[in-house]
């Protein structure tokens, strides 16, 4: 069959009178990228390929196939390449009068990037260039000519010539050409060289085509940089300001993608003169611009004309529509704020007004903007600023308040009041969000260390809040008297405390949080080197405090140090404290503390959560205040909110099965509850009017759902398998009351079971029926004891927004999450599984069951359309393995091959619903219930096996 194909292929090349056909073409590269293809056919297919080349009478389009083809067949046979290189290297299509054709042989040539082999000469390229007519061809000659090995110079020559191209798409690609030269700059030793150039790309600032402009921004930044680093003294200023001013006259083009170009440029300017960047961010020309033009160079309407060019550039692209540029404007802006202190101080209120922005992004880049000039000392904030900049702290993005807290923990605040002011923005933010409790503690460790006697201060005025509550007991478990205490502990470490005594006995309750202090201090100071600390601490008599923190001062105020000190932007790259009772000078604690201290640990680590389960808890908890909002008519802020829940799920990170487990489970919940709020809105409030199709998918969407919420997860307690049950019981009742809908008796069926499944976990134990359960069993007994002939569609509940109402959820057990993974091994469009019609194939499949048992009936499904779908029982029994996570090997037979010449099989993983006796499948040989799909489902590519 392989021959036979080949035959007339070959035949269809040969034929000189008639081009070949599009179908032996594509038969032709069948052959030459099935692996399975004899070496035999494949050197017939090369020499006849070869042979082709040197035909004159081919027509353009039959070159290109041919050299198509010549391409895929170096790629796929490496060990043919060099023969297939030299055949296109001495054809005569290179030398051909088709310009258009010898682009294309030179394209072929150039995608042989490894080879030493592809290189023409420098003449030849050139004078490709100049006669190509083609704006096509000369666009892939200069997109080759560095791949092709012309040499520098030459290119050089080809790309400047070409800018003046009359084609847009040809003078772009010659910008880019230019850029990729500059990384060669130490060959041109003559400066007029690269002034030609820079100066060739500042004509095309001009230029009509948008793309052309962005192109020549590039250029004018990268070569304008080979020319500063050419000046020395005072030209090198001159330089870098005429470049920098060249580029702020870009900054109001109409093009939004030129003026994020133009700001991303303004950013690779380092030197630039203090007096342009202050008229940068103001739009007004300034005296000290007037002044020095007194006496320099040009007329005053010149120097207007030079002047409004850059006046208010940067405060252009801050108030530009587009995030994009806004963005851009703010990342540029950061780079210059440390050069001069005038500027960073002008700049500030500019920076601040951008964290009100609508986009996130923008908001984020000025925040880091901020931390930039923090890092370098350069931040002076004002009572002013603060109402914006603690915003921040209280803003719905983890990212945002992130980047807030690490300017905190570098600002340097001059008053009390200020101080005051960010202690208690942070504890909003603590109060707010309280997955922030890590990092807000360690900025609060971080300001008390820098700002040692406001730090004292504070907690003098808040002591009567630290201290014992009534009968003596410590109000520990709020985080803003643990806040405080982290305070209090980081005051002594501070080098300006000028004498603020923090009391002994708050180091004494600090170390009854030892856990969740040392877990936000982790970066800079390790649990038994805190330990020492507070234990010595809460030991020192008043007058001695001074002194025996002195001695600690080696062990945890070095590293703080360091750890300020250097990027924080990397904590990864941050030391870590490595010291212990080797290294640090504080004396042992007592058997009798250390048991009382071990105590307090235990006792209160009991009490934590692991850090995902409580930030899932977290998301819970806001899922029930979205609902409130969905029985107030706000459904889209309802879904808002849920969206957000979403997001913030998935930059949580889980580290094993029982984590994934509960973040599955917490997606899955959200989507559910997406759910109920669309159909809400128009079961209830009747807003939407989706007509009954749409209300229909709405319900099948949230059965499926709801089906996968109660089989796919294991491990739930009695409270949270009844709470998922009764959103079950939820949405039949939902379905039962919407009159078009009407109520099946597949619904009926389905209600009455869930009802008994809640008895029955409720006779179990001691929870009380819910009003959920009571309305359920109410509707099921008016639907059964209506009158023959009337329909039951006349039903409808009343005070449907009084009968459910979402209650706190939150996950206490560990849920586990029924998984499963499937591939197919080495199969893809270009590598099909091979089979005959009519006869059964085998499709081996890599299969991963996470969490599975053996009393679970799982089945393969293969279907190639909804209604033709064959099952294949998979029996645990004997496949073997019984942990958590299987793995095994599996020969799926396929019975229905088509007689076609290919085709795809869509497989997946299904596990019977064993509780679903309302829904009683007919599939023969199939499961008899419903499934729910523990995997999406997986394409398999199938080709037939011809008989030669």
């Amino acid at each position: 069959m392989e021959h036979h194909l080949l035959h007339i292929c070959l035949q269809s090349l040969k034929d000189n009178n008639n081009p070949p056909s599009l179908q032996a073409l594509a038969s032709l590269r069948s052959l030459i990228i099935n692996p399975n293809t004899s070496d035999s056919t494949i050197y017939s297919i090369l020499k006849t390929l070869t042979h082709s080349l040197q035909l004159s009478t081919n027509s353009l389009t039959t070159h290109h196939h041919i050299l198509k083809l010549l391409t895929d067949l170096a790629s796929h046979r490496t060990h043919l390449s060099s023969q297939i290189l030299n055949s296109i290297h001495s054809s005569s299509l290179l030398f051909t009068e088709s310009t258009q054709i010898a682009a294309e042989s030179l394209t072929s040539l150039a995608s042989f990037s490894n080879s030493d082999q592809n290189k023409i000469d420098d003449q030849l390229f050139m004078s490709l260039c100049f006669a190509a007519t083609s704006a096509s061809a000369r666009l892939r000659l200069l997109r080759n000519g560095e791949r092709l090995g012309i040499g520098t110079h030459m290119l050089f020559t080809v790309f400047l010539g070409f800018t003046k191209d009359p084609y847009p798409y040809v003078r772009k690609a010659s910008l880019d050409g230019l850029l990729g030269l500059c990384k060669s700059c130490d060959l041109f030793e003559d400066i007029s060289v690269t002034e030609g150039c820079y100066y060739r790309a500042v004509e095309l600032l001009q230029d009509n085509e948008h793309s052309v402009r962005s192109a020549a921004i590039r250029v004018v930044c990268e070569w304008g940089q080979m020319l500063i680093a050419a000046k020395e003294g005072n030209d090198k200023i001159a330089q870098s300001n005429q470049v920098f001013v060249q580029i702020c006259s870009m900054v109001r083009d109409m093009s939004v993608e030129v003026r994020v170009e133009a700001f991303n440029a303004l950013g690779k300017i380092k030197l630039v003169s203090e007096d342009i960047l202050l008229q940068t961010i103001s739009k007004k020309v300034l005296a000290i611009l007037k002044e020095k033009n007194s006496h320099g160079q040009c007329t005053a309407e010149r120097f207007e004309i030079l002047a409004s060019s850059y006046a208010g550039a940067f405060m252009h692209g801050l108030e530009d529509e587009f995030h994009e540029v806004r963005k851009s404007a703010c990342n540029s802006l950061r780079i210059h704020t440390i050069l001069y202190a005038e500027f960073a101080r002008r700049s500030l209120s500019l920076l601040m007004d951008m964290l009100n922005d609508d986009s996130m992004a923008v908001r984020l880049e000025a925040l880091e903007a901020l931390h930039h000039m923090a890092t370098f000392d350069c931040l002076n904030v004002q009572e002013i600023h603060m109402h914006m900049f603690l915003g921040s702290l209280l803003d719905s993005c983890d990212l945002i308040r992130s980047t807030a807290r690490k300017i905190f923990k570098l600002v340097k605040l001059p008053d009390l009041k200020l101080f005051r002011l960010s202690i208690h923005g942070l504890l909003q933010n603590l109060e707010r969000y309280s997955k922030d409790e890590a990092d807000v503690f360690s900025v609060l460790f971080f300001m008390g260390r820098s700002h040692g006697n406001f730090a004292a201060r504070i907690v003098k005025e808040v002591s009567q809040e630290i201290e014992p509550v009534l009968e003596g007991q410590l109000g520990l478990d709020s985080a803003r008297v643990a806040a405080f205490l982290v305070l209090a502990i980081s005051a002594p470490l501070s080098q300006n405390q000028n004498g603020q005594i923090i009391p002994p006995r708050l180091f004494s309750y600090a170390v009854t949080l030892l856990g969740r202090i040392s877990c936000a201090l982790s970066e800079v100071v390790d649990q038994d080197t805190l330990l020492a600390y507070l234990s010595q601490c809460s030991r020192s008599s008043t007058l001695g405090a001074e002194v025996e923190v002195e001695s600690l001062l080696p062990v945890v105020d070095d590293v703080v140090l360091t750890r300020t000190k250097k990027d924080v932007n990397n904590p990864a790259e941050a030391p870590m404290l490595q010291t212990g009772n080797e290294t640090s000078k504080v004396q042992p604690v007592t058997s009798c503390e250390l048991e009382y201290i071990a105590t307090s640990i235990v006792e209160c680590q009991a009490d934590e959560l692991d850090e995902v389960m409580k930030s899932v808890n977290l998301i819970l908890a806001r899922v029930r205040d979205a609902w409130l909002l969905v029985q107030s008519r706000c459904t889209n802020v309802a879904l808002r909110a849920l969206r957000d829940c979403k997001r913030e799920l998935a930059m949580l990170t889980s580290a094993s099965l029982e984590s994934s487990g509960a973040m599955a489970f917490t997606l899955q919940y959200l989507q559910v509850m997406k759910l109920f709020a669309k159909i809400w809105e128009h079961a209830v409030w009747k807003i939407r009017s989706n007509g009954t199709g749409g209300l229909e998918y709405l319900f099948g969407k949230l059965d499926m759902r709801l089906r996968e919420l109660r089989y796919r997860y294991i491990g739930f307690s009695k409270e949270e398998e009844l709470y998922v049950l009764e959103l079950i019981a939820v949405a039949c009742m939902l379905r039962l009351s919407k009159v078009e809908i009407s109520c099946s008796p597949t619904t009926m069926k389905k209600l009455s079971a869930i009802i008994s499944h809640i008895e029955i976990l409720n006779d179990k134990g001691s929870i009380e029926p819910s009003n959920i359960l009571m309305d359920a069993k109410k509707t099921v007994h008016e639907i059964e004891s209506s009158k023959a002939g009337i329909s039951c569609s006349l039903f409808l509940i009343t005070n449907l927004d009084d009968f459910f109402t979402l209650k706190q959820f939150s996950l206490c057990s560990r849920v586990r999450h029924i998984n499963a993974e499937l591939n197919v091994p080495g199969n893809d469009s270009e590598n099909p599984l091979r089979f005959v019609s009519g006869l059964p194939v085998a499709i081996p499949l890599d299969i991963t069951l996470y969490n599975v048992s053996s009393e679970n009936r799982l089945w393969l499904t293969m279907r190639m359309s909804e209604e033709s779908t064959q099952f294949v029982f998979l029996d645990l029994n004997i496949l073997g393995g019984c942990n958590e996570v299987r793995k095994f090997t599996f020969m799926a037979p396929f019975y229905r091959t088509l007689k076609a010449c290919s085709f795809s099989l869509w497989i997946s993983i299904g596990m019977e619903c064993a509780l679903e006796d309302c829904h009683i499948l007919k599939h023969c040989g199939g499961p008899r219930r419903d499934l729910v799909y523990l995997f999406q489902e997986k394409e398999v590519h199938l080709c037939l096996v011809r008989r030669g």
